[in-house]
């Protein structure tokens, strides 16, 4: 079958479809049945276990440090119980690598005794794992002959059931640790980095007189964005299917200007689609909150409710793979990618972000009186304060190829890092620049809307600002430039060091300064805020980011303009950097190295693939439907003779024709001379061949428009973005 008539078989059978497109049936499953009932919870452990062993296991889980064997044995036989009363066959150990996916190692429970088998799991099967260490992208922390790996459980993350079409699995959240101890994923910085942030979090919180905290957890909560579109279209687009983007596409005669995608009506094909992906959500404990409509047309988002870093983690990436999982059954496909449409919305993963415990609360929150509320503006103070530090970090730790195309566009905040506070809190923080105190807070009041019947609205006292990459939200900080498809931990740990090292840095200043004299804590308060605010007030910034205006002050002010993934990743291995991760015990100087190293890898392999599937694409699918479309003009031409019509539509074609060859033989001498190390051979992808392949995007794009659309052999955007 060709291109073309795939194509139109695929849209006749999107045309046919019936709104019944899932046999999954949610109405009759009342949700508080279904929640977490797959989960190995604290509940369901407290209920099986004897009170001794429960008792110990949830000292680990709260306070930390190491687990008995003998609890760790008692633990595993109760687990393997419940799993297999859940129909578990199989128990694996999932870890997130440094790839920024999940990976898991499967063994079976069963073990043969005579003629027959019987279930085992001891407390050291399920504490501990040996995967390949060699085989996980690791920077050079291990070599291929140096092999050994482990993954070690995170008693904080709990174990859970996942359904397979044939039988389930128990899983295990580990970190990924190599035989020297260096971390090979991203869940052991994060781990560390909350100890960290508990631990400076702790010294403020004393100065302030608390003696009972609990353990200061940050918690996250992130919203996720995402395409869908119709299977049958996706598997003809090549790109879409290797690289999760479009690589070629005209702009569709509609795409978001009529801005009436917003909080639609959802589809009924995509509401079913949502109910399912929360039904099996709900199932495995992660607490999906909203579902809606986003701005593109065939875009969406879904955001649970806040949970500590390190559950919310693991929580979204199961999320990740539930949404592309669900997806299949409903005849469609889940995009993560960050643009994978040119011309339109690409999709963020905004990562709110705050800190408290369930005995102080939650730090970030000003109260109705942030102007009296020392404790709050110090903490505020410390991020605003780690975020100027270290705002080039900022932008490394969410640098993609992905997510460059998408960063600066009109639908995600700029690459230049800043912090909205909003009127009321920037308004407070301006007094404490000028004299280290304030006196006062702008009112939230109410909002009358002009119709008898409705109530008055409480009136927030800060507008929204969607230009700002990070911004103050209330009581949290939004932190919106995490792109779709990363994995949460590496910007969660950032901040959490960052953050913590702030903290640390306040901690030393009014510890000397006070000399554990409370009566002197508010002078000394004053002065360090004061100072602070003044060294790094500039990062405070509640206007519009888009604007060139703001492109200027930034530069004024000192700010950082990391526009691409090459400029932005020296960032992780500054001296600033390692200093900081160091002092915070989160990374050693060899682990920062191995990331930036990946990244760069990561980088450059991205861009060779994009540029050998446009030269693939190119010349294997459009030049051959290009020419065949020559052929029909040229013969009808001859065959009317004096009868045709002079309209240029076969010298334009042959011109955007000749046009399309060169740009790719331009790109296939360009993407083969690369040199150097990987930071050059990054520089010369971003410089050179990006730009090589859009020279050939621009003349197939304009070819699409013209050519004939019976031979034209990729869907086109009219059709992936519009029919579901």
């Amino acid at each position: 079958m060709s291109g073309n008539a795939a194509r139109r078989k695929a849209i006749e059978g999107i045309a046919s479809l019936t709104e019944e497109t899932s046999s999954f049936d949610y109405k009759n499953e009342k949700v508080e049945n279904v929640f977490g009932i797959n989960v190995f919870s604290l509940e369901k452990m407290e209920k099986r276990l004897p009170k001794n062993i429960f008792k110990s296991l949830k000292n680990v889980i709260e306070n930390g440090g190491k687990m008995d064997a003998t609890v760790a044995d008692v633990v595993a036989s109760v687990m393997k119980d419940w799993a297999l009363a859940h129909g578990a066959t199989h128990y694996a150990h999932v870890f997130y690598p440094l790839t920024g996916l999940t990976a898991e190692k499967h063994d079976s429970f069963y073990e043969p005794s005579g003629s027959s088998a019987l279930a085992s799991f001891s407390g050291k099967t399920l504490i501990q794992g040996e995967p390949d260490a060699s085989s996980f992208p690791n920077g050079g922390i291990r070599a291929t002959f140096e092999a050994r790996g482990y993954t070690v459980w995170d008693v904080t993350s709990p174990a859970f059931i996942m359904e397979g079409v044939n039988g389930s699995t128990l899983c295990i959240p580990t970190a990924f640790v190599s035989w020297t101890g260096e971390a090979l994923d991203k869940k052991t910085p994060l781990l560390r980095s909350m100890h960290a942030l508990n631990r400076q979090a702790q010294r403020v919180l004393k100065l302030f007189g608390h003696s009972e905290t609990g353990f200061v957890a940050a918690t996250a909560g992130p919203e996720q964005e995402y395409f869908l579109v119709d299977a049958r279209l996706y598997h003809l687009r090549p790109d879409l299917y290797t690289c999760g983007r479009t690589l070629f596409g005209a702009k569709p005669a509609r795409g978001q200007e009529f801005e009436d995608q917003y909080f639609g009506t959802i589809p009924e094909r995509v509401l079913a689609y949502m109910m399912e992906v929360e039904h099996e959500c709900f199932k495995v404990g992660i607490p999906i909150k909203t579902r809606h409509n986003e701005v593109a047309p065939g875009q969406y988002e879904v955001a649970p409710i806040f949970e500590t870093a390190n559950v919310a983690h693991d929580h979204q990436q199961l999320t990740m793979t539930i949404l592309k999982k669900v997806a299949r059954k409903h005849g469609l496909v889940c995009l993560l990618a960050e643009k994978p449409f040119a011309g339109v919305n690409g999709s963020g993963k905004h990562v709110n972000w705050s800190l408290g415990s369930g005995k102080v609360g939650n730090l970030l929150d000003p109260g109705e009186t942030p102007h009296e509320n020392a404790q709050f503006l110090t903490f505020a103070t410390a991020v605003v304060r780690a975020v100027s530090i270290h705002q080039g970090l900022l932008r490394a730790f969410v640098a993609s190829p992905g997510n460059d195309h998408r960063l600066g566009a009109n639908e995600a905040p700029p690459a230049i890092l800043s912090v909205y506070l909003g009127s009321q809190l920037g308004d407070v923080f301006e007094q404490l620049q000028k004299s280290g105190s304030a006196s006062s807070s702008k009112k939230a009041g109410t909002m009358s809307i002009g119709v008898d019947t409705l109530p008055l609205l409480p009136k927030d006292a800060g507008d929204r600002n969607r230009t700002s990459p990070f911004a103050f939200t209330g009581n949290k900080f939004e932190f919106r430039a995490v792109g779709s498809n990363f994995s949460i931990a590496g910007p969660l740990f950032l901040l959490n060091t960052i953050v913590a090292d702030s903290l640390e840095f306040i901690a030393d200043r009014l510890e000397k300064e006070t000399k554990g004299d409370p009566k002197k804590l508010n002078a000394a308060l004053q002065k360090l805020l004061k100072e602070i605010l003044n060294d790094h007030g500039s990062i405070i910034f509640n206007g519009n980011g888009y604007s060139d205006e703001w492109k200027a002050e930034a530069a004024k002010r000192g700010l950082k303009n990391l526009r691409t993934t090459p400029e932005a990743l020296v960032e992780v291995t500054a001296k600033s950097t390692i200093e900081t991760f160091k002092r915070q015990g989160v990374l050693t100087k060899r682990e920062l190295e191995s990331r930036e190293e990946l990244t760069f890898e990561s980088y450059i392999n991205t861009i060779l693939t994009e540029s050998k599937l446009v030269l693939e694409i190119g010349r294997t699918q459009l030049y051959p439907a290009v020419n065949r479309y020559v052929v029909e003009l040229a013969q009808a031409r001859n065959s009317l003779g004096e009868l045709s019509v002079k309209d240029g539509v076969l010298e334009k074609v042959v011109a955007l024709q000749t046009a399309f060859v060169a740009a790719l033989d331009g790109l296939e001498a360009i993407r083969d001379a690369a040199k150097g190390d990987p930071h050059a051979k990054s520089t010369y992808a971003c410089e050179k061949i990006i730009p090589a392949m859009l020279k050939a995007r621009e003349a197939a794009d304009a070819l699409e428009e013209i050519v004939a659309d019976d031979l034209w052999p990729l869907p086109s955007y009219q059709e992936l973005l519009f029919l579901r």
